[in-house]
């Protein structure tokens, strides 16, 4: 608004100019678009995209039923290991996993668009409201599961499927976990979060619960005395602190919160941004919140990452993205302090960095970079509230092969595990095999063996 002295403000843009700016990042594929793309496919009998997808879709089985006119069979093929494969195809790391090994991905040829032709399978089937699966008999069986993101998604849908009766506890007031708050608002558009929850429950046998947070709502003693087993798919909720002076001055903010305002907000002229935004970080968030602090309007948009490119997180495809959008990139610095004038932000403070012996040193020399708006995009910590007659290693729960933690009728799955990736596929995989898990334990109806 008109004298703000902060230049943090909303309604930078047009209405029309928000409208194209948020626009799906990528289109869906029409019928024609499909069949030519799949036709590319060479079908390979080892299958180098199956073995690096982490739910293991069998691609090539899919894309020659999308090529043969079936695309309805190409997303059974995909939901028998995916659930959400819809979610997924539009927000995987696509050129890190599956396409990246594709053998067409060469310096003359780019790879099969794996991710494009699995959004539009599993697109045609969720607009057609194509359900794949009965429920088994009823077990009797009554499983918790904390936390309505992919992992916990994924558990329950499996243990539907089953014939267990699922109860889903979550904190916020939606559904959905990292796809309904995490992501950019570009590669999800249309609410697509939401409807596919509501695919992914229509099988039955799924109740979910919101505004029910563990250690604070509920316990696992409480819990493990209702149900049969227990899931936890409880992600990321807390935010890493640069601890550098002037952190907690209006102007800096989390990058994360950023981002959920964004997807949670009906019209994007209410979320601010400034004029000179400074985003530190060089993961997906940092990337997420950085493009779109430019399509918000922000005329000068800068990533500050304290290692080199080759060191960052974010995907090659995701950096060249952000610099396509008109961010700038620079490598070497780290935050020394946020600087201010009359309790407004004025710049960022930073020290040039080096690798020494593999670690991270300070050059010596410090820089000064203009901006009226700080974005923190320097990873998330997992809150253990509650959870403390469990294992954790890493700063996480500690589990086995199957999902197992430490203690017996608990399963864990997601971000919240030691040894993850923080890629939702990854956590979709987890909470499908603790789904498995948990159905072989209590068909056996013998004591669970616990994590040693």
């Amino acid at each position: 608004m008109e004298g703000n002295p902060t230049g943090i403000q909303g309604g930078r843009l047009s209405p029309a100019d928000y409208e194209a700016n948020f626009s799906d990042l990528h289109p869906r594929l029409d019928r024609h678009e499909a069949l030519v793309a799949a036709d590319r496919c060479y079908f390979c009998y080892d299958a180098p995209c199956m073995t690096a997808c982490p739910t293991s879709i069998d691609i090539p089985l899919f894309i020659r039923q999308i090529a043969t006119g079936n695309p309805l069979g190409a997303a059974k093929t995909i939901f028998d290991q995916n659930i959400l494969g819809g979610m997924c195809a539009r927000v995987c790391p696509t050129e890190e996993l599956c396409e990246e090994v594709c053998v067409r991905n060469t310096a003359e040829e780019r790879p099969v668009e794996i991710g494009r032709l699995q959004r539009y399978a599993t697109d045609v089937a969720m607009d057609a409201d194509k359900q794949f699966y009965e429920r088994a008999t009823p077990t009797g069986k009554k499983i918790a599961v904390i936390g309505a993101g992919p992992a916990g998604l994924a558990a329950a849908h499996r243990l539907a499927v089953k014939g267990h009766d699922v109860v889903i506890y979550d904190a916020r007031q939606k559904p959905g976990g990292l796809n309904e708050y995490g992501i950019a608002t570009y590669k999800a558009v249309d609410d697509f979060a939401q409807r596919e929850v509501d695919y992914v429950t229509a099988i039955g046998g799924i109740e979910i619960r919101q505004g029910a947070a563990l250690g604070r709502d509920l316990s696992l003693a409480d819990l493990q005395s209702q149900y049969d087993a227990v899931f936890l798919g409880l992600g990321l909720a807390g935010v890493n602190a640069l601890k550098i002076e002037g952190e907690s001055m209006a102007g800096v903010e989390d990058a994360v919160e950023f981002i959920a305002d964004l997807r949670q907000a009906k019209e994007k002229a209410t979320i601010s941004i400034g004029r000179r935004v400074v985003v530190l970080g060089g993961g997906m968030t940092a990337i997420d919140a950085a493009v779109q602090a430019k399509l918000l309007g922000a005329e000068e948009v800068t990533i500050c990452y304290r290692r080199g490119k080759e060191h960052m997180n974010a995907s090659e495809f995701e950096q060249d993205l952000a610099t396509s959008k008109g961010v700038v990139i620079r490598h070497w610095l780290a935050p020394r302090a946020v600087l201010s004038e009359n309790g407004v932000v004025k710049g960022i403070e930073v020290d040039y960095t080096k690798l020494v012996d593999g670690r991270l040193a300070l050059t010596g020399e410090t820089g000064f970079i203009a901006c009226d708006h700080i974005l923190k995009a320097i990873g998330q910590t997992f809150e253990a509230s509650g959870l403390d007659t469990l294992a954790m290693e890493g700063g996480r729960i500690k589990v086995d092969a199957e999902g197992r933690t430490t203690r017996e009728g608990i399963w864990a799955g997601g971000d919240c595990v030691a040894g993850g990736d923080d890629l939702t596929v990854s956590a979709v995989a987890q909470g499908r095999d603790a789904a498995e898990s948990i159905h072989r334990a209590l068909a056996a109806a013998q004591p669970v063996v616990a994590v040693a």
